[in-house]
Parts: structure tokens; C-alpha cells; sequence
């Protein structure tokens, strides 16, 4: 059997990560021969480091098919991450706010080039997994960018495809829209993503005026529509308050500033 010992150095620990990047598009158990291609190393190279997170707890390996997932220890370390946060109080709320609008609620953080949404409606419940959703094409991810700390809103590095017509791909275009969002407190997205699917999200905000999380209402145009918006809203920003207490201590909180 191929030792199990890691290559030493840096190299070993951003090939170990990225081999946990292949599993974030949720497919499922991998072959070692489909993580090799997808990291682009050759296979002798991939079992070796995959049998090293294996002996980690960090992948594991089906007896039967010799396939790899995400192993015990992310999965711990995740719910660690999300009880850290707080994202966890969150669900009620999110849970109201879904029932009093009758549109699905999420909240989500940045992770990377994605809005990962950590608790609400479209959290699988079988498997307790979010959606990752592109930056540009998505209300929440606007929200992650108009409200961004210092050196985290850089779009030039922005991946951007076009994911329906009217997804913004300029950068100088998405530049303006994320002005239009700061200007009027919430962002939209109208089929950006996906057509069909309206989406309104607002900021939970942190005393320094960064955005701490997103929150999204998603439906259709149908039921999102142009003259009902500020009542969606409203519940909205009533929600992302209530989040501001649950999520923030009382000096951290945008609310508790003057004039607010």
C-alpha cells in the first residue's frame, strides 16, 4: 500500500485544501481518478494525499467503491463554525420571516468568490448543506460586495460569467449596481441567476458599517413584485435587526449607533 505520510511545505497543505475544494460542488462521492483530474495532479499523487486526509478523519473512503467524501471531522468542524457564529439562532427568525412573506428566507456569509448560504430555506435538512451562489449574479452576493471591509470588494478579480442575459459581467457595471444597493439599503436580482427567480436581500450590519451576513427573500416575479417590494422589505430589515441582537454583542451592533 502507497504510504500515508503527507508531502512536507506549504505545497502539501494547499494541495490538501484543494482537494476539499473538489467536493464543494456537492457531487458526491469521488473517485481518486476523478479528484487527479480535477486538480490536475496525477493519480499516484492524489491517492497518496487523499489516504493521508483519510488517516486525518478528513475525507473518507467507502469500502465497496473506493470513492471519497467529506470525512467526520469537517463535518464537526462545520457545525462548530456555524455554532461559533451564532448562525444557529438564526433559524427561527428566518423561519417566521418565511412564513409571514410566504417567500424562501436564507442568510448568508462570503466565502471565497461565493455567497454560502449557512442557515434558512434552502438549507438541504437531510444533509444540513447550503447553496454556494455566485457574488455577481446573486442579491445576497451584492449585498457580501456593497457593504465589504476594506480590500475584500476588489471586483477585478471577480470571476463573472454569464449564467442568463441578464447577468451584470462588467466589472465598472457591477461597480455602479453596488452603488445603487448602498444608496438604497437593499439589493435585487432579477433573473440574474437563474430566470424565473426574484430575489431581495438586505444587510445585517455591523457597528463599523460592514456587512456581518446577508439576508435574502427568493421568489418569483409573480409574487415579488414592483409594487409590493416595500412590504417585503420591510420584513426584511425587521428581520436583519432582530439578527443584528442575535448574532452581535450590543458595542458591535449597527443599531445601537447614534442615530440609528
Amino acid at each position: 500500500m502507497t504510504s500515508t505520510s503527507a508531502p512536507a511545505g506549504a505545497q502539501a497543505v494547499t494541495r490538501a485544501l484543494g482537494l476539499l475544494q473538489c467536493f464543494h460542488d456537492n457531487a458526491g462521492a469521488l473517485s481518486v481518478s476523478e479528484l487527479a483530474r480535477r486538480m490536475g495532479l496525477s493519480v499516484s499523487t492524489t491517492h497518496r494525499l487523499a489516504r493521508t486526509l483519510v488517516a486525518a478523519d478528513v475525507l473518507e473512503q467507502d469500502e465497496q467503491t473506493a470513492r471519497y467524501r467529506i470525512g467526520p471531522l469537517v463535518a464537526e468542524l462545520g457545525q462548530l463554525s456555524l455554532h461559533q457564529r451564532g448562525m444557529h439562532r438564526a433559524a427561527p427568525e428566518l423561519a417566521d420571516l418565511s412564513r409571514s412573506t410566504g417567500a424562501t428566507a436564507d442568510l448568508a456569509i462570503r466565502g471565497g468568490d461565493h455567497a454560502v448560504i449557512l442557515v434558512g430555506g434552502s438549507v438541504n435538512p437531510a444533509t444540513g448543506l447550503g447553496l454556494r451562489r455566485p457574488l455577481h449574479s446573486t442579491a445576497l452576493g451584492k449585498v457580501l460586495l456593497a457593504w465589504a471591509r476594506p480590500g475584500e470588494g476588489d471586483l477585478r478579480s471577480l470571476p463573472m460569467p454569464a449564467l442568463t442575459d441578464r447577468t451584470i459581467t462588467d466589472p465598472v457595471a457591477l461597480e455602479e449596481e453596488l452603488g445603487r444597493v448602498r444608496e438604497r439599503g437593499y439589493a435585487l436580482n432579477d433573473g440574474e441567476s437563474v430566470h424565473g427567480v426574484r430575489t431581495l436581500a438586505v444587510p445585517v450590519l455591523e457597528a463599523t458599517g460592514h456587512v456581518h451576513a446577508a439576508l435574502a427573500l427568493r421568489s418569483t416575479p409573480d409574487v415579488l413584485t414592483d409594487d409590493r417590494l416595500p412590504w417585503f422589505l420591510a420584513h426584511a430589515r425587521s428581520c436583519a435587526r432582530a439578527l443584528e441582537v442575535l448574532l452581535l454583542p450590543p458595542q458591535l451592533r449597527h443599531s445601537a449607533l447614534p442615530g440609528r
